[in-house]
């Protein structure tokens, strides 16, 4: 699950998954622009070769002077090209708007059903409301020799070379090909082709390409003129993949494609430069910078880490001063009472007096190494995290240990266990949890007016140890204060009593470290203090993303009263 949920956030892989997302989109896109351009493409190659042949049909037919002859036409055209021609009322036939509007502009309409193998084609009769119409169902040879044979016979009206040429000049708007006479010696046939022509043959050249240029094919038709022919064409045939189809595709993915890849950084480019302004802030003395970015992938948790770090470094500048600030203060008192001494010792020849300075300032010196030890032990705590050694804690047998070493001090104060069974078990490091319970327990002795209980257990996928006493308890206004250094609450009674307000200090900063927090309220049983640690009973998989204290609030407070 840890390894699937890093893929889900991994930068790597939203941006090559996006990355294929959008190529296949744009390969999805492609195919379909390439479909549809085709499919007008193919649909005005076919009504622009139907339209030459259906013009000669129907003009052939307007000549007609007569129903039955035009009938008769309609005959003989069938049989010359294999299909069959018909006569049709527009009124009869279920028109779109768009081949209506080609109809009323006198245009070819071709209409291929769906699967079917075949096209109709309809072709209006000027200044009449007829079509005639034929379904066919393939270009073959026959037809285009039918539609040379349909040319030469509206030519054999023309007996001149330069008429049959005007003329075809005239009929050539028709055709989506070029129409022209030229001289069979020019044509470059061979003698087959040549004894063909010559002999009122039509003939059918097929020019393959295989080069940018589209395949084609020519039809040759022998005229009245000796030697002259009809030459149409060349014809191109219909290429599914021109060049400058392929390019244009090319061109529109290549800018899609660009677009996505923008659409999928533009996001992590805005992220880095919110960093990099969050940075520029930090540069400039502004602790206070923070980045807002949403998400869970890299970037997000970077931003997450500088907000923390901006904030730890914040935490500890201001920590430092009033560290420095405490210290000093901390320190004038016994150093004051060691000159006192000394001065006392200098004064006297007393050898009782003496000895009962030297005792003096052997104990202060004492306080001043446990100052000093307790400054230098969380000066530690104040570098970072340490390596935690996290196990399975039996916390049934730590609360025995803390009671037991507890009341080896020779205290006068009952201190009693409220242990959870023996099976009861919190990940934690051990040496750290030891000196949470037992810097509590300390706390109380301190302050019990004869009882303390040290409790632990597991609630709801939480892991608690709490030590509670029966004395006067914190006010509620004041419990925030005590988890900051050097805060004391009642001075005299703190001095009276040892301490330098960097124990409970101490136990916040690991119950952090914990990914837990300290809280402290009134005992329900014995009305003193009570002490609550809480922390997840098993491992956390994610990572921290904000040196969040629980004492940040207090030392605001603090800070903003002048009180420490």
């Amino acid at each position: 699950m840890p390894f699937l949920n890093s893929l889900k956030h991994s930068i790597f892989l939203r941006i090559y998954a996006g990355l294929l997302l959008v190529c296949l989109c744009v390969a999805l896109f492609a195919q379909l622009l390439i479909e549809t351009i085709n499919q007008e493409r193919i649909q005005s190659y076919r009504e622009s070769m139907a339209s030459g042949a259906m013009s000669l049909v129907s003009s052939g037919l307007v000549e007609q002077p007569s129903a039955t002859q035009r009938q008769y036409w309609l005959n003989d055209v069938s049989r010359l090209f294999g299909d069959k021609f018909a006569l049709q009322s527009v009124d009869s036939l279920e028109f779109t708007a768009s081949e209506r509007k080609r109809i009323e502009q006198g245009k070819t309409v071709v209409r291929v059903a769906n699967n079917s193998g075949f096209a109709d084609i309809f072709q209006p009769i000027a200044d009449e409301n007829k079509v005639i119409s034929v379904r066919i169902s393939q270009v073959t040879e026959q037809k285009v020799r039918a539609i040379a044979i349909l040319l030469l016979n509206d030519l054999s009206q023309y007996p001149t070379r330069e008429l049959k040429q005007a003329r075809l000049n005239e009929i050539g708007q028709q055709f989506s090909f070029p129409l022209m006479l030229d001289d069979v010696d020019r044509l470059g046939l061979d003698d087959d082709q040549l004894r063909r022509i010559r002999g009122n043959e039509v003939v059918i050249l097929f020019r393959d390409s295989t080069r940018i240029d589209d395949s084609s094919i020519r039809v040759l038709a022998p005229t009245q003129v000796r030697d002259v022919a009809v030459v149409m064409g060349p014809v191109k045939l219909f290429k599914w993949f021109p060049f400058n189809l392929i390019i244009s595709v090319v061109l529109i993915s290549m800018f899609l494609i660009s677009l996505g890849v923008y659409a999928l950084i533009f996001p992590l480019e805005r992220k880095l430069q919110l960093i990099q302004s969050g940075v520029n802030e930090v540069s400039d003395g502004n602790l206070d910078a923070r980045v807002q970015l949403d998400g869970q992938d890299e970037i997000a948790r970077l931003g997450a880490t500088f907000n923390a770090m901006t904030q730890h470094i914040k935490r500890l500048i201001e920590s430092q001063r009033e560290l420095t600030r405490a210290v000093s203060h901390e320190l004038r008192t016994p150093v004051a009472r060691i000159r006192f001494a000394v001065d006392m010792l200098a004064d006297t020849d007393d050898a009782d007096s003496r000895e009962m300075q030297k005792n003096f300032i052997d104990e202060d010196i004492e306080s001043l190494n446990s100052l000093i030890d307790e400054i230098l032990t969380y000066a530690k705590l104040e570098e970072g995290s340490p390596k935690l050694d996290m196990e399975a804690v039996n916390l049934k047998d730590l609360i025995d240990q803390i009671v037991r070493e507890t009341n080896a001090l020779g205290k006068p104060i009952e201190v009693v266990g409220n242990p959870p069974s023996a099976k009861v078990t919190a990940v934690a490091d051990h040496r750290y949890l030891h000196r949470v319970i037992q810097n509590l327990a300390g706390n109380a002795l301190r302050y019990a007016d004869g009882k303390i209980i040290v409790s632990a257990g597991v609630r709801r996928g939480k892991a608690f140890v709490s030590v509670e006493d029966d004395g006067q308890g914190i006010p509620e206004a004041d419990r925030d204060k005590v988890f900051i250094p050097f805060a004391r609450l009642d001075d005299s009674r703190t001095r009276a009593s040892g301490g330098y307000g960097l124990g409970l200090s101490i136990v916040s900063r690991i119950a952090f470290w914990f990914h837990g927090e300290m809280s402290v309220d009134e005992s329900p049983e014995l009305g003193g203090a009570r002490f609550i640690m809480r922390w997840p009973a098993k491992p956390l998989t994610q990572t921290i993303v904000a040196d969040t204290l629980t004492q940040e609030q207090s030392e605001r407070k603090l800070i903003e009263e002048g009180s420490v």
